[in-house]
């Protein structure tokens, strides 16, 4: 008996060459302003006053706007996870997810890396810290320099392709302009 092999030559033309990439509004909020200080180590500095404002402030804002997220991720970090929370409670949205990857020290490459496993979102914010979100916005920028400063509780929004080290910055928004 005779074995045969048939096969198929497929050819597919995308209708244009972003077919295959997918696009994501990536949002960062840095968590608000916290203690100076816990005797229990800098991951237990929880919020100030100033920081739920400047949180619920932010969560607000994006809901007038009709700008929220589909998901949100956060810091292990308490100041951040309380960032996250108190974001989520104001713009009436799923409370965050905690990302290990989000504590201090997060680089660039990492985050993007990371990212890719919620391609299927089309907006995703991140809850966490500096200088990590000025050295991320400065890398997708292309613009290393020290150029970005994400103050306490400062929104941006960045159109991003995780992996890849590209990214449009689309807005940002001091805490100021927020409250």
């Amino acid at each position: 008996m005779a074995l045969r092999v048939l096969c198929f030559r497929f050819q597919f033309r995308a209708s244009s060459p972003r077919s295959f990439q997918f696009i994501m509004d990536l949002i960062l909020l840095r968590h608000g302003k916290a203690e100076n200080g816990n005797p229990e180590g800098d991951f237990a500095r929880g919020l100030v006053e100033k920081g739920r404002a400047q949180a619920r402030a932010a969560g607000a804002m994006l809901k007038a706007a009709n700008r929220l997220p589909h998901l949100v991720l956060t810091s292990p970090v308490l100041r951040a996870r309380q960032t996250a929370d108190l974001f989520c409670e104001a713009a009436g949205i799923p409370g965050p997810m905690i990302q290990s990857w989000l504590a201090c020290g997060m680089s660039a490459s990492q985050a993007m890396s990371e990212l890719y496993a919620f391609k299927d979102f089309e907006s995703v914010m991140v809850v966490g810290h500096e200088p990590d979100f000025s050295q991320l916005i400065e890398w997708l920028l292309g613009c290393e320099n020290g150029g970005v400063e994400m103050r306490k509780g400062t929104l941006a929004c960045l159109q991003i392709q995780p992996p890849s080290q590209r990214g449009y910055l689309k807005w940002l928004i001091p805490s100021g302009l927020a409250e």
